[in-house]
């Protein structure tokens, strides 16, 4: 009986669609786990979290220049979907590219007025200037990027957009690694990684001028304007930094508060902990634009057939993972180097993390899809406040143990407040049922 249910339920057009996606995530954490073996094993560990600095700092700049726009055009696909309109997208996707490059812009200028010495003796680190000026002269790039990626998304090519997300930006930055470890020029892989989004922004980009040519210009009468795409986007945009820095301030403020080797140790940690959200991940992609479709339509009893499927397929495969990476830990680091096994206990926290996570079920793509982004933004804020003070007073003390403990702690209090408030608002269960 439990046999017939579970091949049923595995060949539901959704959940096919779903594991697809899945697939092609976990052919990118494979890539992405051979280029970190390959960087630990190749690069001194200081270069190595160097450039995990870089990238935590990169995330959290991305997601201030992107404004929301990434998770906007989710929701403007499914709405547009819902009119028979999804031509009007190119619009609003050009709109978009204008606004990434304004803030691009600004953040760029800001960062040149501050002094170089005041960002030096914050981090403690001479140099980190001339690292950030880097960053952010990176972050349209990067911007654009993961803008293409969720337009290919929005557009109904999930495959390319999953190509773009896990495979050819693990290959660019891969392929450039191995040029500079055979011309022994290891010194420059910080601004090898951050070069690689230059290439991926040309290249997606063109992949979706060629789609939208497939498209025909069917305009709404009324366009949206900029002040209401950015009325939609920022509370996304809000939420979506706010995500990005509880994944980053720990490996942030680890650099301010000991060297770049224990960075390199922990973000380790880190990498190997999300590994179980890519089911989640993967779930979002397919079920984000339905979720708006469906809410927009008002059409609840398909809404919450498609938020169960979403919370059983997480549940399904997630809690394997996480019990497999929590059995075998200590040898999963050990691939890394020797001397990464110190990072267990801190990834033993943050699988519980993520297993919390997981029983949350889909619910921030939930909240933003459906008209809660201000609500999830409050949420996510305090989660934030929360994060950032438990990192900032048990990373002195334990190191990486209290960095994983605050990461972990954050994602329960989080969770737990946006599943309680969507359960009142619309009586739909995100977690499992």
């Amino acid at each position: 009986m439990i046999k017939n249910k579970l091949i049923i339920f595995l060949k539901d057009r959704f959940v096919s669609k779903s594991l697809k996606v899945l697939l092609l995530r976990v052919g990118g954490v494979i890539l992405f786990f051979s280029l970190t073996l390959f960087l630990t094993n190749n690069f001194p560990t200081e270069e190595v979290g160097k450039y995990d600095f870089t990238r935590s700092l990169l995330l959290i700049l991305g997601g201030i220049c992107l404004l929301g726009t990434d998770q906007a055009i989710i929701f403007y696909s499914g709405v547009l979907k819902a009119k028979n309109k999804l031509g009007e997208l190119k619009r609003v996707y050009k709109k978009m590219m204008m606004m990434i490059f304004t803030s691009s812009t600004i953040i760029v200028l800001f960062f040149l007025i501050i002094p170089n010495s005041l960002i030096n003796l914050f981090f403690n680190k001479s140099g980190t200037s001339q690292l950030l000026l880097k960053i952010t002269l990176s972050i349209a790039a990067f911007a654009i990027t993961l803008l293409n990626i969720d337009t290919l998304r929005a557009l109904q090519k999930p495959l390319f957009s999953e190509l773009y997300r896990n495979i050819y930006r693990h290959i660019s930055f891969l392929v450039l690694a191995i040029i500079l470890f055979l011309t022994h020029q290891t010194f420059w892989l910080t601004q090898a990684f951050l070069f690689s989004f230059f290439i991926l922004a040309i290249s997606s980009s063109y992949r979706v001028y060629n789609v939208f040519k497939n498209y025909n210009n069917d305009y709404i009468k009324q366009p949206y304007s900029y002040k209401a795409i950015f009325k939609r986007s920022f509370p996304m945009a809000l939420s979506s930094i706010s995500y990005f820095l509880m994944q980053s301030v720990d490996i942030i403020l680890l650099g301010k508060f000991s060297d770049f080797e224990t960075v390199a140790y922990y973000a380790s940690a880190v990498k190997i902990a999300t590994i179980t959200s890519l089911v989640l991940l993967s779930v979002n992609i397919i079920a984000g634009p339905k979720i708006a479709e469906f809410y927009s339509n008002n059409d609840f009893a398909s809404l919450k057939t498609i938020v169960k499927k979403s919370s059983r397929l997480i549940i399904l495969f997630s809690i394997p993972a996480i019990l497999f990476l929590f059995i075998f830990s200590e040898f999963i680091l050990s691939l890394f180097g020797e001397h990464f096994i110190v990072a267990k206990k801190a990834l033993w926290i943050l699988l519980l993390g993520q297993f919390f996570r997981s029983l949350s079920g889909p619910i921030a793509i939930y909240m933003n899809m459906t008209g809660k982004q201000n609500k999830l933004n409050q949420f996510l804020f305090i989660g934030l406040i929360v994060n950032v003070i438990l990192n900032w007073i048990c990373i002195p003390v334990f190191g990486m143990i209290g960095a994983a403990f605050a990461t972990a702690f954050s994602i329960l209090f989080w969770n737990i407040f946006a599943i309680i408030y969507s359960y009142k608002k619309d009586k739909i269960k995100t977690f499992i049922s």
